[in-house]
Formats: C-alpha cells, structure tokens, sequence
C-alpha cells in the first residue's frame, strides 16, 4: 500500500497508484470552488469533478469521502515552515512570521481558511483535523521558540507562553485583514516581531 502525504508531513493511506495530474485538478478544484465562496456544505463531489475535468470515479478511488478531500486540499495551503535559524527569538520570529504574511497575502487561501474555520458549527470534526494539519504543527514551533526564550534569559521568566504565542500570530492576522485602505509593509513580520518583542524581552 503506498502513502499519499498532506502539509507538516500528514499522511493519507492509498490503494492504488496514482495519477499526479489527475490528483492536482482535483485538489485545484476544491479551492477554486472554494476561492468562489462556495461553502464546506454547497460543495459537491459533482462540482468538483465537472470543474477538475475528472469523473466521479477519479474522485472516490483517492478519497473516501467529500471531508478527506477538503482536508487534503486545505494542507496544500500550508507549505511546511521554512528551517528556523534558532539563533535568537527575534531571528525565528522574523522567519515564522513572514511564512505567515507570504500566505496570507495570497487571496483565495484567504478565502478558503476563512470559509472552513466559519463553518466550525457545522463541520466540527473537518474543521478540528484542517487545525490539527495546518494549524497545531506551527502553533508547537512557534511555542517552543518562546519557551526556548524564557529558558535562556531573552525572554521574560513571568511571560504566560499561551498568551504570548497568540498575541504573535493575532497581530499579525489582523493586520493582514484588516489593513483599512493602507499598503501592506513589505518588512511586515519583522515589525510586527520586534514591537511585540518589546514587551516580552527580559529587562
């Protein structure tokens, strides 16, 4: 049985070989839909073959089911954090965080996590597994760099770790969303990292 792997090294068991043509317009499909404001539940195995030029078949043989695709398809958003240089926090922050502005600025994976995680009532367990493929590995990096910086003195011994990692990832989300009007700095991680960095480094 061979292996089929999603973003942050998630793995997908398979059947049968595959045709990486096929697996990629099917997988374009779902976030093109996706990208168009069709919603977790308006999406259709139907629509996605007509779209991916598959038939149904080609769809089923590699996915159970509407779900498994959906998360397959949301990981490819996600590329795998680049190597942090574990040098300082500053040097990691300024890495982790333009990942995460490199992203965001692409406007149908915008699209796309904003429809998925606004349908957490509706589909909870789809929702859960995108946030343990995409969201929970980046969410462990970036808390051990701050642990790693409360340990070593460049961080303060009293930081809460929880609060700390989500005022990191916030202010850089809400100023991606919400930029009102204004251009987007280029070096936007690496302010963002250093005034937050100001209220959390040791004195």
């Amino acid at each position: 049985m061979t292996t089929y792997g999603t973003a942050e090294g998630a793995v997908r068991a398979a059947g049968r070989p595959r045709s990486a043509k096929a697996e990629k317009a099917i997988i374009d499909a779902v976030l093109d839909l996706m990208g168009d404001g069709i919603t977790i539940s308006e999406l259709t195995i139907e629509a996605i073959a007509a779209r991916a030029g598959v038939g149904k078949t080609t769809i089923y043989r590699r996915w159970s089911n509407k779900e498994d695709l959906v998360v397959d398809a949301m990981a490819t958003l996600k590329a795998p954090l680049p190597p942090l240089p574990g040098t300082s926090v500053r040097d990691d922050l300024h890495v982790y965080l333009g990942a995460i502005q490199r992203e965001v600025e692409d406007p149908r994976a915008r699209c796309v996590m904003a429809i998925a995680m606004g349908e957490s009532e509706r589909h909870p367990r789809l929702v859960q597994r995108v946030r343990e493929v995409t969201v929970a590995p980046r969410r462990k990096a970036l808390r051990a760099v701050l642990a790693r910086g409360v340990a070593n003195g460049e961080l303060r011994h009293d930081l809460n770790i929880e609060i700390a990692l989500a005022a990191v990832v916030g202010a850089m989300m809400w100023y991606m969303k919400w930029p009102d009007g204004h251009e987007v700095p280029a070096d936007l991680a690496a302010l963002v990292a250093d005034e937050l960095l100001a209220g959390m480094r040791a004195a």
